[in-house]
Protein backbone atom coordinates (compact mmCIF):
# COMPACT_ATOMS: atom_id res chain seq x y z
CA UNK A 1 0.00 0.00 0.00
CA UNK A 2 1.12 3.44 -0.49
CA UNK A 3 2.47 5.55 2.33
CA UNK A 4 -0.76 7.96 2.76
CA UNK A 5 -2.57 4.60 3.77
CA UNK A 6 0.17 2.20 5.70
CA UNK A 7 -1.43 1.28 9.09
CA UNK A 8 0.61 0.61 11.47
CA UNK A 9 2.74 -2.51 11.59
CA UNK A 10 0.81 -3.80 15.03
CA UNK A 11 -2.31 -3.15 12.89
CA UNK A 12 -1.30 -5.66 10.06
CA UNK A 13 0.13 -8.30 12.79
CA UNK A 14 0.51 -11.25 11.17
CA UNK A 15 -1.29 -13.48 14.34
CA UNK A 16 -3.77 -16.45 13.81
CA UNK A 17 -7.51 -16.27 13.02
CA UNK A 18 -8.61 -18.07 15.78
CA UNK A 19 -9.74 -16.76 19.26
CA UNK A 20 -7.61 -13.43 18.72
CA UNK A 21 -10.23 -12.13 15.81
CA UNK A 22 -13.37 -12.07 18.04
CA UNK A 23 -11.72 -9.83 20.55
CA UNK A 24 -8.13 -8.06 19.32
CA UNK A 25 -9.23 -4.46 18.53
CA UNK A 26 -6.42 -4.72 15.13
CA UNK A 27 -7.35 -5.91 11.69
CA UNK A 28 -5.34 -9.23 10.99
CA UNK A 29 -3.55 -9.32 7.70
CA UNK A 30 -3.20 -12.32 5.61
CA UNK A 31 -0.23 -14.45 6.75
CA UNK A 32 1.36 -14.55 3.40
CA UNK A 33 -0.08 -12.14 1.29
CA UNK A 34 -0.32 -7.75 1.70
CA UNK A 35 -4.03 -7.75 2.29
CA UNK A 36 -6.50 -8.71 5.21
CA UNK A 37 -9.01 -11.29 4.97
CA UNK A 38 -12.65 -10.74 5.12
CA UNK A 39 -13.02 -12.71 7.94
CA UNK A 40 -11.14 -11.34 10.26
CA UNK A 41 -13.17 -7.89 9.99
CA UNK A 42 -16.35 -9.53 9.74
CA UNK A 43 -15.85 -12.25 11.71
CA UNK A 44 -15.16 -10.66 15.04
CA UNK A 45 -17.73 -10.74 17.84
CA UNK A 46 -18.36 -7.10 17.32
CA UNK A 47 -18.73 -7.44 13.69
CA UNK A 48 -15.59 -5.36 12.52
CA UNK A 49 -17.31 -2.51 14.40
CA UNK A 50 -14.27 -1.73 16.83
CA UNK A 51 -12.03 -2.00 13.35
CA UNK A 52 -13.34 1.87 12.63
CA UNK A 53 -10.78 4.24 11.82
CA UNK A 54 -8.15 1.18 10.04
CA UNK A 55 -7.07 1.40 6.49
CA UNK A 56 -6.57 -1.96 4.88
CA UNK A 57 -6.17 -3.32 1.89
CA UNK A 58 -8.93 -6.16 0.97
CA UNK A 59 -9.06 -8.20 -2.12
CA UNK A 60 -11.70 -10.31 -3.47
CA UNK A 61 -14.48 -10.68 -6.16
CA UNK A 62 -17.52 -8.69 -6.64
CA UNK A 63 -20.97 -10.57 -6.08
CA UNK A 64 -23.02 -7.46 -6.17
CA UNK A 65 -21.90 -3.94 -7.42
CA UNK A 66 -24.59 -1.31 -8.13
CA UNK A 67 -24.10 2.80 -8.84
CA UNK A 68 -25.36 5.51 -6.63
CA UNK A 69 -26.12 8.99 -6.48
CA UNK A 70 -26.54 9.54 -10.17
CA UNK A 71 -23.51 7.54 -11.01
CA UNK A 72 -21.21 9.58 -8.33
CA UNK A 73 -20.21 6.29 -5.94
CA UNK A 74 -21.19 3.01 -5.86
CA UNK A 75 -21.41 -0.05 -3.50
CA UNK A 76 -19.47 -3.23 -3.93
CA UNK A 77 -20.59 -6.66 -2.49
CA UNK A 78 -16.85 -8.08 -2.36
CA UNK A 79 -16.25 -11.89 -1.08
CA UNK A 80 -12.64 -13.01 -0.82
CA UNK A 81 -13.89 -16.37 0.39
CA UNK A 82 -12.88 -16.62 3.58
CA UNK A 83 -16.01 -16.66 5.06
CA UNK A 84 -20.09 -16.97 3.48
CA UNK A 85 -20.07 -12.87 4.64
CA UNK A 86 -19.51 -10.02 2.25
CA UNK A 87 -17.75 -6.81 2.92
CA UNK A 88 -19.54 -3.99 1.13
CA UNK A 89 -17.76 -1.25 -0.25
CA UNK A 90 -18.14 2.07 -1.34
CA UNK A 91 -15.78 3.49 -3.88
CA UNK A 92 -16.28 7.17 -5.29
CA UNK A 93 -16.29 8.04 -8.77
CA UNK A 94 -13.24 10.05 -8.20
CA UNK A 95 -11.13 6.77 -7.20
CA UNK A 96 -12.18 5.05 -9.92
CA UNK A 97 -14.00 4.52 -13.36
CA UNK A 98 -17.47 2.86 -11.08
CA UNK A 99 -18.73 0.91 -14.77
CA UNK A 100 -15.36 -1.49 -14.11
CA UNK A 101 -15.97 -2.45 -11.06
CA UNK A 102 -19.73 -3.03 -10.42
CA UNK A 103 -20.07 -6.07 -12.63
CA UNK A 104 -20.94 -9.46 -10.79
CA UNK A 105 -17.66 -11.56 -11.03
CA UNK A 106 -14.99 -8.96 -11.01
CA UNK A 107 -11.97 -9.42 -9.25
CA UNK A 108 -10.48 -6.57 -7.17
CA UNK A 109 -8.12 -5.25 -4.49
CA UNK A 110 -8.56 -1.93 -2.90
CA UNK A 111 -6.83 -0.45 -0.14
CA UNK A 112 -9.13 2.24 1.90
CA UNK A 113 -10.59 2.85 5.67
CA UNK A 114 -12.56 0.91 7.44
CA UNK A 115 -15.88 3.39 8.46
CA UNK A 116 -19.19 2.62 10.39
CA UNK A 117 -22.09 3.00 7.65
CA UNK A 118 -24.88 6.22 8.77
CA UNK A 119 -27.29 5.06 11.00
CA UNK A 120 -30.68 4.12 9.13
CA UNK A 121 -28.61 3.01 6.34
CA UNK A 122 -30.54 -0.23 6.19
CA UNK A 123 -27.23 -2.34 6.31
CA UNK A 124 -26.64 -5.10 8.59
CA UNK A 125 -23.16 -4.46 8.54
CA UNK A 126 -21.32 -2.45 11.18
CA UNK A 127 -18.37 -1.76 9.61
CA UNK A 128 -17.98 -0.75 5.99
CA UNK A 129 -14.77 -0.22 3.41
CA UNK A 130 -14.28 3.49 2.07
CA UNK A 131 -12.30 2.92 -1.34
CA UNK A 132 -8.77 5.51 -1.48
CA UNK A 133 -7.57 3.55 -3.82
CA UNK A 134 -7.88 0.59 -6.36
CA UNK A 135 -4.69 -1.40 -7.27
CA UNK A 136 -6.21 -4.11 -9.26
CA UNK A 137 -9.58 -5.04 -11.59
CA UNK A 138 -10.34 -8.06 -12.94
CA UNK A 139 -12.57 -7.10 -15.54
CA UNK A 140 -16.05 -9.21 -16.43
CA UNK A 141 -18.35 -9.17 -19.37
CA UNK A 142 -21.92 -9.74 -17.64
CA UNK A 143 -22.96 -10.77 -21.54
CA UNK A 144 -20.76 -13.95 -21.36
CA UNK A 145 -20.08 -14.93 -17.09
CA UNK A 146 -21.97 -17.87 -16.73
CA UNK A 147 -22.35 -17.03 -12.95
CA UNK A 148 -25.21 -14.63 -12.82
CA UNK A 149 -26.71 -12.56 -9.45
CA UNK A 150 -29.44 -14.59 -9.27
CA UNK A 151 -28.90 -18.27 -7.95
CA UNK A 152 -28.77 -21.18 -10.20
CA UNK A 153 -29.22 -24.99 -8.98
CA UNK A 154 -26.54 -27.44 -8.02
CA UNK A 155 -27.16 -29.02 -10.92
CA UNK A 156 -27.11 -26.27 -13.18
CA UNK A 157 -23.72 -25.04 -11.23
CA UNK A 158 -22.10 -28.57 -12.30
CA UNK A 159 -21.50 -27.41 -15.68
CA UNK A 160 -18.88 -24.77 -14.19
CA UNK A 161 -16.94 -26.70 -12.28
CA UNK A 162 -13.94 -24.27 -12.37
CA UNK A 163 -16.21 -21.17 -11.47
CA UNK A 164 -18.75 -22.82 -9.10
CA UNK A 165 -16.25 -21.82 -5.85
CA UNK A 166 -17.23 -18.40 -6.40
CA UNK A 167 -20.76 -19.06 -5.27
CA UNK A 168 -21.71 -18.62 -1.98
CA UNK A 169 -22.87 -22.43 -1.40
CA UNK A 170 -20.10 -24.14 -2.70
CA UNK A 171 -17.97 -21.94 -1.14
CA UNK A 172 -19.34 -22.79 2.03
CA UNK A 173 -19.77 -26.19 1.26
CA UNK A 174 -15.48 -26.46 0.12
CA UNK A 175 -14.77 -25.05 3.73
CA UNK A 176 -16.99 -27.12 5.62
CA UNK A 177 -14.87 -29.89 3.70
CA UNK A 178 -12.04 -28.60 5.12
CA UNK A 179 -12.86 -28.37 8.77
CA UNK A 180 -13.89 -32.62 8.35
CA UNK A 181 -10.44 -32.51 6.91
CA UNK A 182 -9.25 -30.98 9.77
CA UNK A 183 -10.95 -32.33 12.65
CA UNK A 184 -10.38 -35.90 11.07
CA UNK A 185 -6.69 -35.40 11.70
CA UNK A 186 -7.03 -33.70 14.54
CA UNK A 187 -9.19 -36.59 15.80
CA UNK A 188 -6.53 -39.50 14.56
CA UNK A 189 -3.47 -37.72 16.28
CA UNK A 190 -5.54 -36.50 19.54
CA UNK A 191 -5.80 -40.77 20.49
CA UNK A 192 -2.39 -41.38 19.28
CA UNK A 193 -3.05 -42.46 15.55
CA UNK A 194 -0.36 -42.08 12.67
CA UNK A 195 -1.15 -41.00 8.94
CA UNK A 196 -0.17 -43.68 6.32
CA UNK A 197 -0.73 -42.50 3.05
CA UNK A 198 -1.54 -46.06 1.31
CA UNK A 199 -0.93 -46.83 -2.59
CA UNK A 200 -3.43 -45.30 -4.96
CA UNK A 201 -2.65 -47.97 -7.38
CA UNK A 202 -3.31 -51.58 -6.26
CA UNK A 203 -3.14 -55.13 -7.27
CA UNK A 204 -5.62 -56.38 -4.70
CA UNK A 205 -9.25 -56.21 -4.66
CA UNK A 206 -10.14 -55.12 -1.13
CA UNK A 207 -14.05 -55.64 -1.56
CA UNK A 208 -13.50 -58.67 -4.14
CA UNK A 209 -16.53 -56.65 -6.08
CA UNK A 210 -14.64 -56.64 -9.07
CA UNK A 211 -15.67 -53.11 -10.06
CA UNK A 212 -12.09 -52.09 -10.52
CA UNK A 213 -10.28 -49.07 -12.79
CA UNK A 214 -7.81 -51.03 -14.57
CA UNK A 215 -4.24 -49.10 -14.52
CA UNK A 216 -2.64 -50.33 -17.88
CA UNK A 217 0.02 -48.85 -20.51
CA UNK A 218 -0.87 -51.89 -22.81
CA UNK A 219 -3.38 -50.19 -24.61
CA UNK A 220 -1.71 -46.83 -25.26
CA UNK A 221 1.39 -49.47 -26.59
CA UNK A 222 -1.01 -51.18 -28.60
CA UNK A 223 -2.27 -48.70 -30.66
CA UNK A 224 1.34 -46.69 -30.94
CA UNK A 225 1.98 -50.39 -32.55
CA UNK A 226 -0.95 -50.55 -34.70
CA UNK A 227 0.45 -46.88 -36.13
CA UNK A 228 3.45 -48.30 -36.47
CA UNK A 229 2.40 -50.90 -38.58
CA UNK A 230 0.34 -49.13 -40.85
CA UNK A 231 3.55 -46.91 -41.56
CA UNK A 232 6.02 -49.69 -41.85
CA UNK A 233 4.43 -52.96 -42.68
CA UNK A 234 5.92 -55.89 -40.71
CA UNK A 235 8.78 -57.83 -43.29
CA UNK A 236 7.59 -60.62 -45.52
CA UNK A 237 8.67 -64.37 -45.58
CA UNK A 238 10.16 -62.93 -48.59
CA UNK A 239 12.01 -60.24 -46.80
CA UNK A 240 13.20 -62.82 -44.09
CA UNK A 241 14.69 -65.10 -46.56
CA UNK A 242 16.37 -62.19 -48.26
CA UNK A 243 17.80 -61.56 -45.01
CA UNK A 244 19.11 -64.93 -44.11
CA UNK A 245 20.74 -65.16 -47.96
CA UNK A 246 22.60 -61.99 -46.89
CA UNK A 247 23.70 -63.98 -43.71
CA UNK A 248 24.78 -66.84 -46.00
CA UNK A 249 27.10 -65.18 -48.46
CA UNK A 250 28.39 -63.07 -45.82
CA UNK A 251 29.32 -66.16 -43.91
CA UNK A 252 30.60 -67.18 -46.94
CA UNK A 253 33.03 -64.26 -47.47
CA UNK A 254 34.26 -64.50 -43.72
CA UNK A 255 35.81 -68.35 -44.92
CA UNK A 256 36.84 -67.54 -48.20
CA UNK A 257 38.83 -64.62 -46.55
CA UNK A 258 39.92 -67.23 -43.87
CA UNK A 259 40.78 -70.25 -46.31
CA UNK A 260 43.21 -67.58 -48.44
CA UNK A 261 44.82 -66.51 -45.39
CA UNK A 262 43.74 -62.56 -46.26
CA UNK A 263 44.93 -59.90 -43.76
CA UNK A 264 43.85 -59.35 -40.22
CA UNK A 265 42.41 -56.26 -41.50
CA UNK A 266 40.48 -57.55 -43.86
CA UNK A 267 39.22 -60.54 -42.04
CA UNK A 268 38.17 -58.43 -39.05
CA UNK A 269 36.29 -55.90 -42.18
CA UNK A 270 34.46 -59.08 -43.11
CA UNK A 271 33.51 -60.53 -40.09
CA UNK A 272 31.66 -57.00 -39.11
CA UNK A 273 29.89 -57.25 -41.86
CA UNK A 274 28.74 -60.74 -40.81
CA UNK A 275 27.57 -59.55 -37.46
CA UNK A 276 25.45 -56.70 -38.50
CA UNK A 277 23.66 -59.03 -41.52
CA UNK A 278 22.86 -61.48 -38.21
CA UNK A 279 21.42 -58.27 -36.24
CA UNK A 280 19.66 -57.04 -39.04
CA UNK A 281 18.10 -60.92 -39.79
CA UNK A 282 17.34 -61.16 -35.99
CA UNK A 283 15.38 -57.36 -36.24
CA UNK A 284 13.52 -58.77 -39.32
CA UNK A 285 12.19 -61.83 -37.47
CA UNK A 286 11.34 -60.24 -34.30
CA UNK A 287 9.91 -57.84 -36.69
CA UNK A 288 7.56 -59.93 -38.32
CA UNK A 289 6.00 -61.34 -35.58
CA UNK A 290 4.86 -58.44 -34.23
CA UNK A 291 0.86 -58.50 -34.44
CA UNK A 292 -1.82 -55.14 -34.07
CA UNK A 293 -4.11 -55.69 -31.02
CA UNK A 294 -3.15 -56.36 -26.97
CA UNK A 295 -0.07 -58.97 -26.70
CA UNK A 296 -1.93 -62.40 -25.87
CA UNK A 297 -0.53 -65.93 -24.30
CA UNK A 298 -2.32 -68.77 -24.29
CA UNK A 299 -5.21 -66.93 -25.79
CA UNK A 300 -5.38 -64.27 -23.02
CA UNK A 301 -4.03 -60.89 -22.19
CA UNK A 302 -0.73 -60.74 -21.46
CA UNK A 303 0.28 -58.67 -18.64
CA UNK A 304 3.89 -59.11 -18.16
CA UNK A 305 3.97 -56.64 -20.60
CA UNK A 306 2.04 -54.44 -18.68
CA UNK A 307 3.67 -51.28 -16.48
CA UNK A 308 3.77 -53.17 -13.86
CA UNK A 309 4.23 -56.46 -14.89
CA UNK A 310 1.09 -57.82 -13.91
CA UNK A 311 -2.41 -56.43 -13.75
CA UNK A 312 -2.77 -53.32 -11.33
CA UNK A 313 -6.20 -51.18 -10.54
CA UNK A 314 -6.93 -47.89 -9.00
CA UNK A 315 -7.56 -48.87 -5.26
CA UNK A 316 -10.95 -49.30 -3.78
CA UNK A 317 -9.98 -49.44 -0.24
CA UNK A 318 -6.90 -48.04 1.60
CA UNK A 319 -7.59 -50.84 4.45
CA UNK A 320 -5.88 -53.95 3.31
CA UNK A 321 -2.44 -51.85 3.38
CA UNK A 322 -2.81 -50.35 6.35
CA UNK A 323 -3.44 -53.27 8.16
CA UNK A 324 0.06 -54.16 7.22
CA UNK A 325 1.09 -50.70 9.65
CA UNK A 326 -1.70 -51.68 12.29
CA UNK A 327 0.22 -54.78 12.50
CA UNK A 328 3.48 -52.97 13.49
CA UNK A 329 2.23 -49.77 14.59
CA UNK A 330 -0.64 -50.15 16.70
CA UNK A 331 -2.90 -47.56 15.65
CA UNK A 332 -3.22 -46.21 12.32
CA UNK A 333 -5.21 -44.82 9.87
CA UNK A 334 -5.15 -43.62 5.88
CA UNK A 335 -7.39 -40.82 3.94
CA UNK A 336 -7.42 -40.34 0.63
CA UNK A 337 -8.96 -41.37 -2.42
CA UNK A 338 -10.39 -44.24 -3.61
CA UNK A 339 -12.22 -45.75 -6.70
CA UNK A 340 -14.99 -47.60 -7.92
CA UNK A 341 -15.95 -48.39 -11.51
CA UNK A 342 -19.71 -48.82 -10.85
CA UNK A 343 -22.27 -47.52 -13.63
CA UNK A 344 -23.69 -46.35 -11.05
CA UNK A 345 -26.18 -42.83 -11.87
CA UNK A 346 -27.66 -42.30 -8.51
CA UNK A 347 -27.08 -38.67 -6.23
CA UNK A 348 -25.15 -40.94 -3.73
CA UNK A 349 -22.61 -42.39 -5.99
CA UNK A 350 -19.24 -41.50 -7.29
CA UNK A 351 -16.43 -43.22 -9.14
CA UNK A 352 -13.82 -40.91 -7.24
CA UNK A 353 -14.56 -40.30 -3.64
CA UNK A 354 -12.51 -40.58 -0.73
CA UNK A 355 -12.35 -42.74 2.44
CA UNK A 356 -11.04 -42.16 6.14
CA UNK A 357 -9.90 -45.59 7.10
CA UNK A 358 -8.28 -45.92 10.72
CA UNK A 359 -6.82 -49.75 11.77
CA UNK A 360 -6.67 -50.64 15.53
CA UNK A 361 -4.60 -53.20 16.90
CA UNK A 362 -5.69 -55.26 20.03
CA UNK A 363 -9.12 -54.06 19.30
CA UNK A 364 -12.60 -55.83 18.86
CA UNK A 365 -15.37 -54.78 17.66
CA UNK A 366 -17.23 -53.17 20.66
CA UNK A 367 -13.75 -50.91 20.65
CA UNK A 368 -14.44 -50.49 16.61
CA UNK A 369 -17.88 -49.05 16.98
CA UNK A 370 -16.95 -46.90 20.32
CA UNK A 371 -13.66 -45.40 18.21
CA UNK A 372 -16.55 -44.74 15.22
CA UNK A 373 -18.99 -43.58 17.62
CA UNK A 374 -16.18 -40.94 19.04
CA UNK A 375 -14.98 -39.87 15.70
CA UNK A 376 -18.64 -38.39 14.41
CA UNK A 377 -19.27 -37.26 17.61
CA UNK A 378 -15.89 -35.05 17.21
CA UNK A 379 -16.10 -34.06 14.14
CA UNK A 380 -20.30 -32.48 14.64
CA UNK A 381 -18.54 -30.79 17.87
CA UNK A 382 -16.12 -29.55 15.34
CA UNK A 383 -18.15 -27.82 12.92
CA UNK A 384 -20.61 -26.32 15.03
CA UNK A 385 -17.16 -24.65 16.59
CA UNK A 386 -15.60 -23.36 13.19
CA UNK A 387 -18.07 -23.17 10.82
CA UNK A 388 -21.23 -22.40 12.75
CA UNK A 389 -21.74 -19.67 9.99
CA UNK A 390 -21.46 -22.01 6.81
CA UNK A 391 -23.45 -24.12 8.71
CA UNK A 392 -25.96 -21.07 9.01
CA UNK A 393 -25.88 -20.79 5.48
CA UNK A 394 -26.71 -24.70 4.61
CA UNK A 395 -29.35 -24.67 6.94
CA UNK A 396 -30.45 -21.10 4.91
CA UNK A 397 -30.58 -22.45 1.38
CA UNK A 398 -30.25 -26.46 2.11
CA UNK A 399 -31.48 -28.01 4.89
CA UNK A 400 -33.00 -25.87 7.73
CA UNK A 401 -32.70 -28.94 10.25
CA UNK A 402 -28.94 -29.60 9.51
CA UNK A 403 -27.60 -27.62 12.59
CA UNK A 404 -30.10 -29.38 15.17
CA UNK A 405 -29.21 -32.56 13.16
CA UNK A 406 -25.19 -31.76 14.04
CA UNK A 407 -26.20 -31.01 17.81
CA UNK A 408 -28.37 -34.02 17.84
CA UNK A 409 -25.45 -36.63 17.04
CA UNK A 410 -23.10 -35.06 19.15
CA UNK A 411 -25.15 -35.62 22.14
CA UNK A 412 -26.80 -38.23 22.05
CA UNK A 413 -25.42 -41.57 22.81
CA UNK A 414 -26.08 -43.64 19.38
CA UNK A 415 -28.10 -46.92 19.68
CA UNK A 416 -26.64 -50.55 18.68
CA UNK A 417 -28.12 -53.07 18.06
CA UNK A 418 -28.14 -56.46 15.70
CA UNK A 419 -28.76 -57.07 12.24
CA UNK A 420 -31.02 -59.60 13.13
CA UNK A 421 -33.13 -57.33 15.89
CA UNK A 422 -32.81 -54.49 12.58
CA UNK A 423 -34.85 -56.85 9.97
CA UNK A 424 -37.28 -57.85 12.74
CA UNK A 425 -38.03 -54.56 13.54
CA UNK A 426 -38.31 -53.63 9.65
CA UNK A 427 -40.19 -56.89 9.10
CA UNK A 428 -42.88 -55.68 12.13
CA UNK A 429 -43.00 -51.84 10.44
CA UNK A 430 -43.96 -53.61 7.15
CA UNK A 431 -46.38 -55.40 9.21
CA UNK A 432 -47.97 -52.54 10.37
CA UNK A 433 -48.81 -51.12 6.80
CA UNK A 434 -44.85 -49.17 5.76
CA UNK A 435 -44.11 -49.78 2.32
CA UNK A 436 -40.07 -50.29 1.35
CA UNK A 437 -39.47 -50.07 -2.67
CA UNK A 438 -36.87 -52.78 -1.07
CA UNK A 439 -37.94 -56.46 0.28
CA UNK A 440 -36.76 -56.80 3.80
CA UNK A 441 -36.28 -60.08 4.97
CA UNK A 442 -32.79 -61.72 7.08
CA UNK A 443 -30.01 -62.09 4.31
CA UNK A 444 -30.35 -58.84 2.63
CA UNK A 445 -28.18 -55.65 2.35
CA UNK A 446 -30.11 -53.04 4.40
CA UNK A 447 -31.21 -50.10 1.42
CA UNK A 448 -30.61 -46.69 2.17
CA UNK A 449 -34.49 -46.42 2.81
CA UNK A 450 -34.24 -49.28 5.36
CA UNK A 451 -31.53 -47.17 7.16
CA UNK A 452 -33.17 -44.46 7.12
CA UNK A 453 -36.36 -45.62 8.53
CA UNK A 454 -34.40 -46.50 11.43
CA UNK A 455 -32.47 -43.65 12.30
CA UNK A 456 -35.01 -40.82 11.65
CA UNK A 457 -38.39 -42.67 12.28
CA UNK A 458 -37.82 -45.52 14.44
CA UNK A 459 -35.16 -44.30 16.80
CA UNK A 460 -35.01 -40.78 15.73
CA UNK A 461 -30.92 -41.02 16.53
CA UNK A 462 -27.67 -42.65 15.25
CA UNK A 463 -27.53 -46.21 15.04
CA UNK A 464 -24.83 -48.78 15.03
CA UNK A 465 -26.18 -52.11 12.81
CA UNK A 466 -23.61 -54.68 13.79
CA UNK A 467 -23.29 -58.48 13.51
CA UNK A 468 -24.51 -58.50 9.07
CA UNK A 469 -24.88 -62.54 7.44
CA UNK A 470 -21.53 -63.41 6.08
CA UNK A 471 -22.78 -63.92 2.73
CA UNK A 472 -23.10 -59.79 2.29
CA UNK A 473 -19.95 -58.61 3.60
CA UNK A 474 -16.21 -59.18 2.68
CA UNK A 475 -13.91 -61.83 3.29
CA UNK A 476 -11.64 -60.33 5.66
CA UNK A 477 -14.55 -59.75 8.33
CA UNK A 478 -13.82 -62.15 11.66
CA UNK A 479 -16.41 -65.27 11.32
CA UNK A 480 -18.69 -65.22 14.61
CA UNK A 481 -19.35 -68.26 16.54
CA UNK A 482 -22.50 -69.19 14.91
CA UNK A 483 -21.13 -69.65 11.78
CA UNK A 484 -23.41 -67.71 9.72
CA UNK A 485 -22.90 -64.07 10.49
CA UNK A 486 -19.51 -62.01 11.06
CA UNK A 487 -18.33 -59.15 13.61
CA UNK A 488 -19.08 -56.21 11.00
CA UNK A 489 -20.85 -52.82 12.04
CA UNK A 490 -22.24 -49.99 10.31
CA UNK A 491 -22.99 -46.42 11.83
CA UNK A 492 -26.46 -44.91 10.75
CA UNK A 493 -27.30 -41.53 10.94
CA UNK A 494 -30.43 -39.56 9.41
CA UNK A 495 -30.63 -38.14 6.39
CA UNK A 496 -27.77 -40.14 4.48
CA UNK A 497 -28.08 -43.71 6.36
CA UNK A 498 -24.59 -45.53 5.96
CA UNK A 499 -21.74 -43.16 7.16
CA UNK A 500 -19.35 -45.87 8.01
CA UNK A 501 -18.74 -49.69 7.65
CA UNK A 502 -16.17 -51.11 9.72
CA UNK A 503 -15.27 -55.13 11.21
CA UNK A 504 -13.38 -57.06 13.60
CA UNK A 505 -10.87 -58.67 11.37
CA UNK A 506 -10.24 -62.36 10.74
CA UNK A 507 -7.02 -63.19 12.72
CA UNK A 508 -6.91 -66.55 12.08
CA UNK A 509 -5.05 -68.07 9.05
CA UNK A 510 -7.30 -70.85 8.52
CA UNK A 511 -10.54 -69.11 8.77
CA UNK A 512 -9.50 -66.58 5.99
CA UNK A 513 -7.90 -68.82 3.54
CA UNK A 514 -11.59 -70.90 4.16
CA UNK A 515 -13.17 -67.67 3.30
CA UNK A 516 -10.95 -66.10 0.56
CA UNK A 517 -11.84 -69.77 -1.00
CA UNK A 518 -15.64 -69.65 -0.40
CA UNK A 519 -15.65 -66.11 -2.26
CA UNK A 520 -14.11 -67.56 -5.23
CA UNK A 521 -11.07 -65.00 -4.67
CA UNK A 522 -7.49 -66.05 -5.98
CA UNK A 523 -4.97 -66.33 -3.15
CA UNK A 524 -2.34 -65.09 -4.90
CA UNK A 525 -2.57 -61.68 -4.78
CA UNK A 526 -3.42 -61.87 -0.94
CA UNK A 527 -0.28 -63.88 0.19
CA UNK A 528 1.45 -60.75 1.82
CA UNK A 529 -2.29 -60.40 3.44
CA UNK A 530 -2.03 -64.03 4.90
CA UNK A 531 1.18 -63.24 6.54
CA UNK A 532 -0.22 -61.27 8.81
CA UNK A 533 -1.73 -64.03 10.17
CA UNK A 534 0.99 -66.08 9.43
CA UNK A 535 3.78 -64.21 11.60
CA UNK A 536 2.49 -62.87 15.08
CA UNK A 537 -0.88 -62.49 14.16
CA UNK A 538 -3.06 -60.08 16.28
CA UNK A 539 -6.49 -59.58 16.80
CA UNK A 540 -7.31 -55.63 15.44
CA UNK A 541 -10.12 -53.81 13.28
CA UNK A 542 -11.29 -50.72 11.28
CA UNK A 543 -13.93 -49.10 10.01
CA UNK A 544 -14.30 -46.78 7.12
CA UNK A 545 -15.96 -43.20 6.32
CA UNK A 546 -17.74 -42.35 3.52
CA UNK A 547 -15.83 -38.49 3.80
CA UNK A 548 -18.27 -36.90 0.66
CA UNK A 549 -21.26 -38.80 3.03
CA UNK A 550 -20.36 -37.18 6.11
CA UNK A 551 -20.15 -33.69 3.81
CA UNK A 552 -23.49 -34.63 2.70
CA UNK A 553 -24.56 -35.96 6.43
CA UNK A 554 -23.95 -32.25 7.71
CA UNK A 555 -25.16 -29.42 4.88
CA UNK A 556 -27.94 -31.87 3.71
CA UNK A 557 -27.35 -31.11 0.05
CA UNK A 558 -28.98 -33.79 -1.63
CA UNK A 559 -26.49 -34.84 -4.81
CA UNK A 560 -23.09 -36.22 -3.53
CA UNK A 561 -21.80 -34.71 -6.73
CA UNK A 562 -22.08 -31.35 -4.81
CA UNK A 563 -19.85 -31.80 -1.98
CA UNK A 564 -16.71 -32.95 -4.02
CA UNK A 565 -14.96 -30.28 -5.86
CA UNK A 566 -14.40 -31.68 -9.01
CA UNK A 567 -16.93 -35.24 -9.00
CA UNK A 568 -16.28 -37.91 -11.49
CA UNK A 569 -19.58 -40.07 -12.32
CA UNK A 570 -19.97 -41.87 -15.35
CA UNK A 571 -19.68 -40.14 -18.53
CA UNK A 572 -18.26 -36.92 -16.93
CA UNK A 573 -14.22 -36.22 -15.93
CA UNK A 574 -14.73 -32.62 -16.48
CA UNK A 575 -10.98 -30.68 -15.69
Amino acid sequence: MGDEIQPPADQLAAVSLGNDAASSSTVQKARFADRVCIKSILGRSDGGAGLAGQKVRIFGWVKTGREQGKGTFAFLEVNDGSCPANLQVMVDASVSDLSKLIATGTCVTVDGCLKTPPEGKGTKQKIELSVEKVIHVGPVDPATYPIPKTKLTLERLREFLHLRPRTNSIAAVARIRHALAMATHAFFDKYGFLYIQTPIITTSDCEGAGEMFQVTTLINQSEKLERDLIANPPPTEADIEAAKLIVKERGEAVAQLKAAKASKEEIVASVAELNNAKGNLARTEERSKLKPGLPKKDGKIDYSEDFFGRQAFLTVSGQLQVETYACGLSSVYTFGPTFRAENSHTSRHLAEFWMVEPEIACADLEDDMNCAEAYVKFMCDWLLEKCYDDMELMAKNFDKGCIDRLKLVASTPFGRLTYTEAIKLLEEAVAQGKVFENPVEWGIDLASEHERYLTEVMFKKPLIVYNYPKGIKAFYMRLNDDGKTVAAMDVLVPKVGELIGGSQREERFDVIMERIKEMGLPIEPYEWYLDLRRYGTAKHSGFGLGFERMVLFATGIDNIRDVIPFPRYPGRADL
